[in-house]
């Protein structure tokens, strides 16, 4: 009787753990951390710099770590999620304490020569924990609804001490795109984000501030179960949102906090102070043209037009020395990911798998359209990096730690629990 070659047996077992893999999922990141890397050190030639090589070798762990969890089931995560919960506002909570501070927010915590970001690590535990929470009964009522509102709000609170505007929106992001996958009502989650819009619209224009709450009455009317008593709770938090708004607008915010976050409509207005960041990124994006200037030859990036330009505007580089065409790519890669996520969600055998590739899902595309948006001038600089392309080892580790949950996903969708 011939047997099989030992090499073909043994490349088989090896394989085996990850034989239901996503594998395009899984080269796209690594693609995408190769070209950071490059980037990165792009950006940093003029200052002599090489940092770049350690956002490779962050990636090459996180690489390892997307293997090790691909093979790990996830169900046993749902046994372990509190204690991930803890932990996560234990740290962010360590943070307010020993925390080191950098541009304005005290968000590291300095051990040895790397600086850890406890607040990239906890977007992955609040995923985790907000999937475990709304697994079984999904959010198709207000109490569940209400409950993972309560597991999201102590995370997030503790990001806002820091403060920690961007993550804190992240979060936000997550919580309702999970609600959302969870099956409640849109509604609701309109309801939830009116109060934002209130005020937001109450200082910059008085009649569709006005429309505004006529529609948030009428919506609640029609969908919360308690139609009057849940009207009036809407309209008076949408009339205290407006007035609250216009006061933190008014007496709370200083002029430069007010700026960061109006100066992306006008930054001429501020061109050597607020507005200086994303001026030069526009400058830098339109001169790349097409095809770009080439890799290492953008003035604006070579002559250090824009400050911290390997972190969270990398994109600028992309686009002043790859032009459109290699925007394009770094787009169309992205949206690769994530139709990649929504199939494994589509695919997943239980909800809580389903629902940790949502919110992960989440994470990566807002991450994804607020850089980028912040880049063009199309959204307030929020310190928000994009994913795996941006200079930054906690968020390195962090997108491949998801993408390493999201793979198990993948993998274990048809096998039997033994």
């Amino acid at each position: 009787m011939l047997q099989k070659p030992l090499s073909r047996i043994s490349w088989k077992s090896f394989v085996q753990p990850w034989q239901e893999m996503d594998w395009l999922l899984f080269l796209l990141p690594i693609s995408l951390t190769l070209f950071g890397g490059i980037t990165i050190r792009s950006t940093q030639l003029h200052l002599g710099d090489t940092i770049w090589w350690l956002h490779w070798v962050t990636g090459l762990i996180g690489v390892i770590t997307t293997l090790m969890l691909a093979r790990w089931r996830y169900e046993n995560l749902l046994q372990w999620h509190w204690i991930i919960y803890g932990l996560t506002n234990l740290s962010l909570l360590i943070v307010i304490f020993i925390g080191t501070t950098a541009n304005g927010a005290q968000s590291w915590v300095t051990i040895g020569s790397f600086n850890l970001q406890p607040s990239e690590f906890a977007k992955v535990g609040v995923i985790i924990t907000l999937a475990a929470v709304l697994h079984e009964q999904g959010a198709s009522s207000l109490g569940m609804v209400i409950k993972a509102l309560a597991v999201a709000a102590l995370p997030w609170i503790l990001i806002m001490m820091q403060p920690d505007l961007g993550t804190s929106l992240v979060f936000g992001a997550v919580t309702l795109g999970m609600l959302y996958w969870a099956n409640a009502n849109p509604g609701w989650l309109l309801l939830l984000v009116s109060p934002i819009v209130s005020a937001i619209l109450f200082g910059v224009f008085l009649p569709g501030w006005l429309f505004w709450i006529v529609l948030v009455i009428w919506i609640a009317w029609r969908t919360l179960p308690w139609a009057m008593s849940g009207s009036i709770v809407a309209a008076t938090a949408n009339l205290v949102a407006g007035g609250l708004g216009s006061f933190v607008w008014q007496h709370v915010l200083k002029e430069y906090q007010r700026d960061r976050l109006t100066l992306f409509l006008d930054p001429d207005k501020d061109p050597l102070g607020g507005g200086y960041h994303l001026i030069q990124s526009r400058i830098a994006i339109g001169a790349g043209q097409l095809l770009g200037r080439g890799l290492n030859q953008g003035t604006q990036t070579q002559l250090n037009f824009i400050p911290e330009q390997h972190t969270d505007f990398i994109f600028s580089a992309v686009g002043e020395e790859f032009g459109f065409i290699g925007c394009l790519m770094v787009l169309l890669i992205f949206w690769l990911i994530c139709l990649r996520l929504v199939i494994i969600a589509q695919n997943a055998k239980d909800n809580f798998g389903s629902l940790l590739a949502v919110g992960v899902l989440s994470m990566i595309i807002f991450q994804v359209l607020i850089n980028i948006g912040m880049t063009i001038g199309l959204a307030p600089i929020t310190g928000i990096p994009l994913p795996w392309i941006s200079y930054g080892r906690s968020a390195l580790l962090t997108n491949f730690l998801a993408l390493g949950i999201v793979e198990s996903v993948s993998n274990y969708r048809h096998r039997l629990k033994f």
